[in-house]
């Protein structure tokens, strides 16, 4: 659910407003609490009627009726904890389900620049264990506040009822364990920050490590690899160090000084007594030093819930980044139900943040229905970025993009891309079953749809070949395949979509000459009768496109058909011989 807002500055706060829908339940949580923990502050009463008893000489039937009561009070509390528990963790988890649900949706309404800029380590981060010290914060707090709440009432209640006097000694607990807190609130939150930018920096290390374990094996770098992360796990060390000096700090000065107090308040209720400065009896000095000893305890626990719930508002400020980035996509237009195929560029410029130069500059461009047009360039010309403005992703900061005569700045791009498909160059496919691959957003797919698609693709005869057909798992990112095999699948994924519009993203450069024979003959089946945009490096798969059009900085150089570029003797001539000598 994403309308879930968290504020990074206020973070409490606005964590606080997000358990809003589940008052009902948190008040059901807080009664059966306060049944649950109502031994904590009458036993203290039992205890002091019982000395009282004792030094007066009382009848043993007396004691007979405090065990009965202290009895009751300590076995309901079987019942009630594990109801509590069930209330009050229930209402946890769930806030933890809709903040990583929100974060899943928020990541899919955010820019290709956001994703871009960001790394998938943590961003993974952000979702796993931000959330998780959220869900702890809040599992290990809930109880001690609750505890501490109640302990206040239940004492400051009874001490008015029995020693009345005693009240101001009682109110010192709270401004002490504040003052604790306020002084070291400050280094507390800077040490957290710390420690979880230096958690993500690791995060991102060990993804860099695990992507690159082909590379380092093959290039024999295992020890570089292992001390690229040494040397940031040693910095996770340092700021976690920093960050327990801290909390150790406070924690001491918190137990001292609830300590003294405790001690202090005891002392002083025997001085009384013992000086008949009030009408005070055995059983209330043992009475007010219980219940002292309580409060203080109390509000000691929650002084130490201090380091926990500092580590929990912090991730709320990390999970927030994400809540927060206004860098979302454009889709506020009008939605589109079916696409005839023609685009059309009228002077469209893109330039990238931080970027000197613009990485369009002023393209215009028409690509008729069912046309293939096709885009070479040397490497930084303008062509991945070019088709990722025609896709909606990147929005020009001049000109506009026509998708069949409407412009894009008025459309909702995700129904426009419903009729999309793309081939990318690395094929990318997750833990899965090859049919779960192909029909990937689709729902249930009749088999003889899957079957045709892998038959168009020139997937079949290898995909039934497999230990159980197309509901083999092919592993994460298909692992257990080939290159020419994954980019197979790829193909059959956008066949079967029927698309109207075609991306096809260097879709055989980095294949063998064996592999990129089987995907041409399916990429000519997936580009009949539909408008397709190629990226290539391989000038010789280009050759019967409708239009070649040649990027250069950003710009046209030219563009014809093969025979017309050749004759030009321009710069997709001059690559042309380069290509053609080396073959």
């Amino acid at each position: 659910m994403d309308s879930i807002t968290l504020d990074g500055k206020h973070p409490i706060a606005s964590l606080a407003r997000t358990l809003k829908p589940r008052r009902g339940r948190l008040a059901a949580a807080v009664a059966v609490f306060i049944v649950k923990d109502s031994p904590v502050w009458l036993l203290p009463v039992i205890t002091g009627a019982a000395v009282d008893a004792v030094v007066g000489g009382g009848p043993v039937s007396d004691l007979g009726w405090l065990a009965l009561g202290a009895a009751v009070l300590v076995f309901q509390n079987v019942f009630t904890h594990v109801w509590f528990t069930g209330l009050y963790m229930g209402v946890v988890r769930s806030l933890g389900a809709d903040l990583r649900n929100a974060l899943a949706a928020r990541l899919q309404l955010l820019s290709i620049g956001f994703h871009s800029r960001s790394n998938a380590s943590i961003i993974q981060s952000k979702v796993v264990r931000d959330v998780e010290n959220v869900e702890l914060m809040l599992s290990q707090s809930g109880g001690p506040f609750l505890q501490a709440v109640f302990v206040f009432a239940g004492a400051i209640t009874m001490t008015a009822l029995s020693v009345p006097q005693f009240l101001p000694v009682f109110a010192l607990s709270l401004p002490c364990g504040f003052g604790v807190w306020w002084f070291t609130r400050r280094r507390t939150q800077e040490r957290n920050q710390e420690f979880r930018k230096e958690m993500e920096v690791f995060s991102a290390r060990v993804g860099e490590m695990a992507a690159l374990m082909p590379i380092t094996r093959a290039h024999g770098l295992e020890h570089i690899a292992a001390e690229r992360v040494s040397r940031v796990a040693d910095e996770v060390r340092h700021r976690g160090l920093r960050l327990d000096v801290v909390n150790g700090r406070f924690g001491a000065a918190s137990w001292v000084t609830m300590q003294l107090l405790s001690v202090g308040c005891l002392l002083l209720a025997a001085a009384v007594a013992l000086l008949g400065w009030a009408p005070i009896s055995a059983g209330q000095v043992v009475l007010l030093g219980t219940y002292f000893s309580m409060l203080t305890g109390s509000v000691g626990s929650v002084l130490n819930l201090v380091p926990v719930t500092a580590r929990g508002t912090e991730s709320v400020r990390s999970i927030a980044e994400v809540l927060q980035d206004p860098d979302i996509e454009r889709n506020e237009g009008r939605s589109v139900d079916a696409v005839e195929g023609r685009v059309e560029l009228r002077g469209v410029s893109v330039r990238y943040p931080d970027s000197g130069r613009p990485a369009l500059d002023g393209v215009d461009l028409v690509v008729e229905p069912g046309n293939t047009v096709a885009f070479v360039g040397p490497s930084g010309s303008g062509k991945s970025t070019l088709m990722n403005t025609v896709l909606g992703l990147i929005r020009p900061e001049a000109g506009a993009v026509l998708v069949d005569g409407a412009d894009m700045e008025g459309l909702d791009m995700r129904s426009v891309r419903r009729h999309v498909s793309v081939v990318p160059q690395d094929s990318v496919l997750f833990e899965g079953s090859v049919r779960d691959n192909i029909t990937y957003g689709l729902g249930p797919i009749e088999d003889e749809r899957v079957r045709a698609a892998l038959r168009d693709a020139n997937a079949l005869e290898f995909v039934e070949a497999l230990p159980h057909g197309w509901d083999t798992v092919v592993g994460e990112r298909g692992a257990r395949l080939s290159g020419g095999q994954r980019q197979r699948l790829s193909i059959a994924r956008a066949l079967i979509r029927d698309p109207r519009i075609l991306f096809l993203d260097e879709a055989t450069s980095a294949l063998d000459s064996e592999s990129e024979r089987h995907i041409q003959g399916a990429l000519e089946t997936l580009m009949r009768d539909r408008t397709t945009l190629v990226v290539a490096h391989r000038l010789s798969t280009i050759r019967s496109a409708d239009v070649i059009v040649v990027l250069e900085h950003g710009r046209i150089a030219e563009q014809g058909t093969h025979a017309e570029l050749l004759a030009a003797s321009g710069r997709y001539a001059a690559q042309w011989g380069v290509q053609h000598a080396a073959a």
